[in-house]
């Protein structure tokens, strides 16, 4: 069976796992006051994570980032949380509006650039994927249509390229993220741009962030998203050499560090666990998904952040759990980016079963 097509049974898995992780207490309010204004509770990890997720958006539609004090409207980390929705099966509510918002042209404009002075392939191929899991028409998403824009970026060599003042900042995230999204259209991802990223794997089989170069070091992060392109458009050896620079870079505990790092993070964890999961490397994975558990925040922790996943060891910090909770729900969902879908997902948003009090 191909990579792609192959994903975990996660609504069975944690129901063996989670005595580690909540107590078996069957409908029980996480919050007393407004359990069921969060949209009841879930002793399923990622659909906690999503539901934290899901009130964490300013004005209930998008997510913002903090520079020098300051908040900045995020269309790319508002994207990751309409992934995290559909992975989890979940706060479809907030998805619809954060899908929304993304839509406003004065949003996605700033986003994947006007396409004529400017034009962005890593930020236009994650909206395109995101319309696509959402059942949008991305030919008319926000007046702009998505598939188009992001083909008209391929170059001769196969590289997804920006085009902007600013130089060219595409790299293998958005190369991955272009294959997966283009590889659902009726003409499937371009063969040149497969080839591509194919060639960019390096002599260990790991995947760089930055193309050409002069040492090619892997990278979790990049190497996740490349295993899961490649699989899904039928570049299985290419697919399971990542996957055994994966398991071959995992940590003892189970998690990821990003390049040139020796501490685990959720981020890397989450992506890396997605794709060890779907890659039929259940033993890696399922250590990963262990590990994804460690960083989440349980019962005995504040109500308010129950559900959340923390960076990194060091403890919850809401500056870098959100970005972090939005890519740990892909490793906690196990559920692949190739075949993600927003159909069947829950409206709501759960809080984590807790016993009262």
């Amino acid at each position: 069976m191909p990579l792609r097509t192959r994903s975990l049974g996660l609504l069975a898995l944690p129901a063996l796992l989670l005595g580690a992780a909540a107590p078996a207490v069957a409908d029980t309010p996480a919050v007393a006051d407004t359990p069921a204004a969060h949209g009841g509770t879930t002793f399923r990890p990622d659909a906690a994570a999503a539901g934290w997720l899901a009130r964490q958006l300013v004005d209930g539609d998008h997510l913002v980032t903090v520079y020098n004090g300051t908040s900045y409207p995020d269309q790319g980390l508002t994207a990751d949380a309409v992934l995290a929705f559909a992975a989890a099966g979940s706060s479809d509510q907030a998805a619809a509006r954060a899908t929304a918002w993304l839509a406003a042209p004065e949003n996605l404009t700033g986003y994947i650039g006007d396409g004529t002075t400017s034009a962005y392939a890593g930020a236009t191929a994650k909206l395109l994927l995101t319309a696509e899991v959402r059942g949008a028409d991305t030919a008319t998403f926000g007046g702009v249509d998505l598939q188009a824009r992001l083909r008209s970026l391929l170059t001769p060599s196969g590289r997804f390229s920006d085009r902007s003042q600013w130089g060219d900042y595409s790299n293998a995230f958005g190369q991955s993220l272009a294959l997966l999204a283009l590889q659902r259209t009726p003409g499937g991802a371009p063969a040149p741009a497969v080839d591509y990223l194919a060639a960019a794997r390096c002599a260990d089989g790991g995947f760089p962030v930055a193309f050409g170069q002069t040492a090619c070091t892997g990278d979790p992060d990049a190497t996740a998203l490349a295993v899961q392109a490649l699989a899904a458009t039928g570049r299985t050896a290419d697919a399971r050499a990542g996957l055994d620079w994966l398991t071959a870079h995992q940590g003892a505990e189970g998690g990821f560090a990003p390049g040139g790092a020796t501490t685990a993070n959720a981020n890397s964890t989450g992506l890396a666990t997605e794709a060890l999961l779907t890659g039929d490397r259940f033993g890696a994975g399922l250590k990963g998904w262990s590990r994804l558990l460690k960083f989440q925040q349980g019962c005995s922790a504040d109500p308010a952040v129950r559900g959340a996943v923390a960076y990194d060891a060091s403890g919850f910090n809401q500056a870098t759990a959100v970005r972090a909770t939005t890519q740990a729900v892909l490793g906690l969902s196990g559920r692949g980016l190739a075949d993600l879908r927003a159909d069947g997902a829950r409206p709501t948003a759960p809080v984590l079963a807790c016993p009262a009090g």
